[in-house]
């Protein structure tokens, strides 16, 4: 959060400065030399902006789950067969049931390219799938979860992620859905912000999009 908040007012105060060279040291014939600045300047701002809210959600998920160290995660840059979306994904098992996996989409296109490049195909580098074996885990895949690549270290993530199930989001249109959890598994969830149901529902057997 400190990072995207020193980035927004460092754009911003770029944009403040080049509209200032411009209008008080320039004639107007040096306007379509500025007008690219002041363009990339307000986008790279509004995209600072947009990293504010994922940020938050990060945190709060941190504030509830413990970081789990997780080896030989199954993943895939093609649409999984169990859902509608044709999307990025993990599969992590299911806390009330192990034997079951649920798959985690990266329903949000913000900062994905890094971890596509990573999730691997025949022509990849081991060395780039290597980044992310063991992968960094907190959350639940029921409902809202944060991934991260480990640092150069290993002791340490970086490169967090966050990650939510479609039913969790409180979109108009879309149930929410216990997956099986206990009371506590959904106060839990509720506290990082994902939106639970209230009562329990009956368990799918199949991803719910």
């Amino acid at each position: 959060m400190g990072l995207i908040a020193l980035r927004l007012i460092g754009w911003v105060g770029m944009w403040i400065v080049s509209l200032g060279v411009l209008v008080v040291y320039l004639s107007p014939g040096f306007t379509p030399l500025f007008v690219p600045l002041l363009g990339y300047a307000t986008f790279r701002a509004v995209l600072q902006l947009a990293y504010i809210r994922p940020s938050l959600y990060i945190r709060r998920v941190l504030q509830q789950y413990p970081w789990q160290l997780l080896t030989g995660v199954p993943r895939g840059r093609n649409k999984h067969p169990a859902v509608q979306e044709d999307e990025m994904w993990l599969e992590l098992p299911n806390p009330e049931r192990p034997d079951e996996r649920i798959p985690l989409l990266f329903l949000s296109g913000m900062r994905t390219f890094w971890w596509m490049r990573r999730f691997g195909t025949a022509r990849t580098k081991p060395e780039l799938k290597a980044q992310i074996e063991p992968l960094w885990f907190a959350g639940d895949p029921r409902f809202i979860a944060v991934i991260a690549a480990g640092s150069r270290s290993g002791t340490a993530p970086r490169r967090l992620h966050l990650l939510y199930q479609l039913t969790a989001t409180g979109r108009r249109g879309v149930a929410p859905i216990d997956w099986d959890a206990g009371p506590a598994a959904l106060e839990r969830a509720r506290r990082s912000g994902a939106h639970v149901p209230p009562t329990v529902s009956p368990h799918p057997h199949v991803h719910p999009h």
